[in-house]
C-alpha cells in the first residue's frame, strides 16, 4: 500500500522565496512557498508572528495589519510565479499598477496569511496576474496588479 503523504510535495520541494525574489528582511514578506507552477501560479505563506514592527503602530491597542502590506505580499506571490517561469531568467518584475484591490477581512498577529497569485498573462515586457490573501480560510485581500519586466542587473 502506497503512503499517500509521501507524493505530496513538501517545503523542500519549492525555492526559498529569497532565491527567487531580489527582497530581503524586513521587506521580504513571504515566509514559505507551499505551491509553484512556474510562470502560472503561486502559493505562499506569511506567519505574522505579532514582533513585526508596523503592529506596534498599527494600531496602539488593536494591531492590524496594514492593506499596503496585504497587497504588497500578492505582488511578491505573484512575483514568485513569474520569476520561476524560464522565459524570465534574469529579469525582475518591477511593481506596475493596482487594479480592484478590495479588503474584507482584519488581518492580526498570530495570522497565517495564505498567499495566491495566479499570472493572467505574461510577456517579455510586462506581467498581469491577479491574487488574493486569507487568513483562517477567510477572504482578507483581493487585487488585480501589473507589473514591468527590467534586467534584473541593471543600474548595479
Amino acid at each position: 500500500m502506497s503512503d499517500p503523504t509521501r507524493d505530496a510535495p513538501s517545503e523542500s520541494d519549492f525555492p526559498r522565496p529569497d532565491k527567487l525574489l531580489p527582497h530581503r528582511a524586513p521587506f521580504l514578506l513571504v515566509d514559505e512557498i507551499v505551491e509553484l507552477e512556474p510562470g502560472e501560479r503561486c502559493v505562499a505563506l506569511w506567519h505574522l508572528s505579532g514582533d513585526e514592527n508596523f503592529f506596534a503602530g498599527h494600531f496602539p491597542g488593536r494591531p492590524t495589519l496594514p492593506g499596503v502590506l496585504m497587497v504588497e505580499a500578492i505582488a511578491q506571490t505573484a512575483g514568485l510565479a513569474a520569476a520561476s517561469a524560464s522565459s524570465l531568467e534574469g529579469k525582475l518584475a518591477l511593481f506596475g499598477g493596482i487594479d480592484k484591490a478590495r479588503f474584507r477581512r482584519q488581518v492580526i498577529p498570530g495570522d497565517t496569511l495564505r498567499l495566491e497569485a495566479t499570472i493572467d498573462r505574461l510577456s517579455a515586457r510586462a506581467v498581469r496576474a491577479s491574487g488574493t490573501a486569507s487568513a483562517d480560510g477567510q477572504m482578507a485581500c483581493e487585487a488585480s496588479m501589473m507589473f514591468l519586466i527590467a534586467d534584473a542587473d541593471a543600474g548595479a
